[in-house]
């Protein structure tokens, strides 16, 4: 099932009925939920510094266009109280095509920026641990991912990459050559969930735009 959870992390707006309060969007990895590891620690981070925003994350599907469907529709939605995105793994793959499409600044979490490539190799059933989904992934799948690249991004400066050398998944150097003029953060070390990753939260916020109270 594609739903989105919102997650007010500030007390709501004091006029009933009204909330003017800027969105940030999380888009979860491959095989992966809101529920995952680092959309808690975000939800925690945001909730400990009374940041005044609402954090929406989507439940992401397998199907692709279904994926970024339900993604663009919680942009839509927000409308202009949308301020940017962060993506891990397959999630900031998804972010690149929607920081495209939408202009909005987004950040990369050990992203996979060629994702029709990599998922190849994961052809055939599939189970989904956090929502407990088995299905099976095609090279329908596939075709749809790579149909959804972007391509060369209109303004790099959009895009900030978070990176860990020790990424077990993903060459993180594929990320430096896809995006070479964009800001990057590069830590030695680390693995694909990204380790520590509320330490890079305020640089995250920073670059989005958005401020505490």
């Amino acid at each position: 099932m594609n739903s989105i959870q919102t997650v007010p992390v500030t007390e709501p707006s004091p006029v009933p009925g009204v909330d003017d309060r800027p969105v940030l969007l999380y888009l979860h990895g491959f095989n992966s939920s809101p529920k995952s590891q680092k959309a808690n620690e975000l939800r925690s981070w945001l909730a400990t510094g009374n940041w005044p925003l609402d954090l929406q994350v989507p439940q992401l599907g397998f199907d692709p266009q279904q994926a970024l469907a339900v993604a663009a529709s919680a942009i839509a939605a927000a409308g202009p109280r949308i301020k940017g995105i962060v993506g891990s793994s397959l999630g900031g793959y998804y972010a690149a095509v929607l920081s495209h499409r939408f202009g909005l600044p987004a950040a990369l979490v050990n992203p996979a920026v060629y994702p029709y490539r990599l998922l190849r190799d994961y052809l055939g059933p599939q189970h989904n641990p956090y929502s407990g989904e088995h299905y099976t992934l095609t090279e329908a799948h596939v075709a749809a991912l790579e149909a959804m690249d972007p391509g060369e991004p209109d303004d790099p400066g959009r895009l900030l990459l978070l990176l860990q050398t020790g990424d077990e998944t993903l060459d993180y150097r594929q990320a430096l050559a896809r995006y070479p003029a964009s800001p990057a953060w590069i830590q030695a070390g680390g693995d694909h969930r990204f380790q520590h990753f509320e330490r890079v939260l305020p640089a995250i916020m920073a670059f989005l735009g958005f401020s505490s109270r």
